[in-house]
């Protein structure tokens, strides 16, 4: 027997079928009215095609917003009037043309469950406020030029003297965008000749960097060490197509947390594929820095790993830390090559002042260096409050994704109409949370995914998960959680790695 993908749902074959008879109905009648749109020329966008001109939006992902996305689309985007902090401000929004437009409606005061606020430095007061507001003052907000030519003040250096200090790295690099550090820096290291081994479930920011490169890209199965040695293996042995040249390099690519599975990757595994065999290994921290580890130094701490033994280490600011922008830690030699090729830190404008100020401020309450505990109590809290909203989850009987010490926590909700009702019901309930659908997963794992901070209290928690199964009830989302106990108990055989 095969082994079940990812992309298949783990439901009962009766919740399964209506599963897929919804999608029929849904992409049927969407078929239908893309037919007669063509034919009557009334209501589709490509009237607005000059004659004798190709359409720019046909492809699937075109059809899929103009029908599906567009009737829900008020269940993104909605506009935050206020500190994204443990509580938030979110205004409704009201369209009056199926989506086309909207209105900004009543304000409404949420219990904030989907920013990434791990650690909850983003608040309305604290010591990063203040730091950051008199940070405004002397250096202004924008650096208007480039890290390559005016761009660069002591800030800069000192929050790349910092993050690779705190990971016991020779040197690091910051770029002003999360998304641009991987899309950018990938090219810079990886070209035609070259092999990238991606997780299937790597984010979209790899995934461009990858189509970037040139370079030739093979895909593991998401979190499959086993496939993952074959594929190395196997690559290694073939060589380049055509050619059967040895390959100039072959780069592994994976994340700390998956940001839309909430699950832990394999790093003791994958460290000792990457040693057999020579590779190099690139990991994404974006969702673990901060959030995991004794002292909150992310995966590699979690799974007891020396920094050194991975060669390029990513992460960004715009989560534990609550600024902007990423960072690359390695060799210096490593760095020094970014510097001058990456077009991201060529060209784009660098980091604002104030956002390096924010940085080095939480990253020293996280340290310890500000002669606190704050930043060890931050790391306990966040653990335990995602431990605890993720068990009661789990008890209440909905289907999660991850793993535990994971603040990322996926509620699977499936049904393409059921993930609107859900999101407006929470908002309703005063909950601000984020569902995800395709093309952000596979097009029929739609779910919602709640982000745990350290700023949540315990009766926060056990208010939200009232609302939440009450919820789960009403649209009978609670699809049984024999999958989830399943994963649990083959997920923790052995050990915890705080354990180990």
């Amino acid at each position: 027997m095969s082994k079940k993908s990812r992309e298949d749902p783990q439901l009962s074959w009766y919740d399964t079928w209506f599963l897929y008879y919804s999608f029929i109905v849904l992409l049927g009648s969407s078929y239908i009215q893309e037919f007669l749109d063509r034919l009557f020329r009334s209501r589709t966008n490509m009237k607005d095609t000059p004659k004798g001109y190709a359409p720019l939006f046909r492809d699937w992902e075109a059809f899929w917003t103009r029908h599906c996305y567009r009737r829900i689309s008020d269940c993104w985007n909605r506009p935050v009037a206020s500190v994204p902090g443990t509580r938030m401000d979110v205004k409704d929004r009201i369209s009056r043309d199926n989506g086309k437009t909207f209105q900004d409606g009543e304000v409404i005061s949420c219990l904030n469950l989907g920013s990434y606020n791990y650690l909850g430095f983003s608040d309305q007061t604290g010591p990063c406020l203040k730091a950051v507001q008199k940070g405004i003052k002397e250096f202004g907000v924008s650096t208007t030029s480039s890290r390559s030519e005016l761009g660069t003040t002591h800030l800069h250096r000192q929050v790349e003297i910092q993050t690779a200090k705190f990971l016991n790295k020779e040197d690091c690099i910051i770029f002003g965008m999360g998304f641009a550090t991987n899309a950018s820096a990938i090219p810079a290291l990886v070209s035609k000749g070259c092999l990238i081994i991606s997780d299937s479930l790597n984010h979209a920011s790899l995934v461009n960097g990858c189509r970037s490169s040139g370079a030739k890209v093979k895909v593991f199965e998401h979190n499959d060490t086993q496939q993952l040695e074959k594929l190395v293996r196997k690559s290694i042995v073939e060589g380049q197509p055509r050619t059967h040249r040895p390959w100039k390099k072959i780069l592994i690519l994976v994340e700390g947390i998956y940001s839309m599975e909430g699950e832990i990757c394999k790093l003791r595994e994958i460290v000792a594929i990457k040693k057999k065999y020579k590779c190099y290994l690139w990991v994404d921290e974006a969702h673990s820095i901060g959030a995991i580890g004794n002292t909150g130094r992310g995966v590699t701490e979690y799974w007891g790993i020396d920094t050194a033994d991975v060669d390029i280490l990513m992460g960004t600011f715009t989560k534990s830390f609550a600024s902007v922008g990423g960072y690359i830690t390695g060799t210096r030699e490593i760095i020094s090559h970014l510097r001058n090729t990456s077009f991201a830190s060529m060209y784009s404008t660098s980091m604002s002042p104030p956002c390096c100020i924010q940085i080095l401020t939480a990253m020293s309450i996280l340290t310890g260096e500000d002669g606190t505990n704050t930043g060890k109590l931050k790391i306990k809290s966040l653990r335990d409050n995602s431990n605890f909203f993720r068990r009661a989850l789990i008890d209440k009987g909905f289907q999660v994704f991850g793993d535990t010490d994971s603040p990322v926590i996926p509620v699977m909700i499936y049904y393409p109409g059921t993930v609107a009702a859900f999101s407006r019901e929470c908002l309703k309930r005063n909950i601000a949370c984020v569902v995800v659908g395709f093309p952000a997963t596979p097009l029929l794992m739609s779910r919602s995914r709640f982000c745990i901070s350290a700023g949540h209290t315990i009766e926060d928690l056990k208010w939200a998960l009232d609302q939440v199964d009450e919820l789960g009830d009403m649209l009978r989302i609670k699809y049984g959680n024999a999958v989830t106990q399943k994963n649990e108990k083959k997920k923790h055989k052995s050990i915890t790695p705080e354990e180990d």
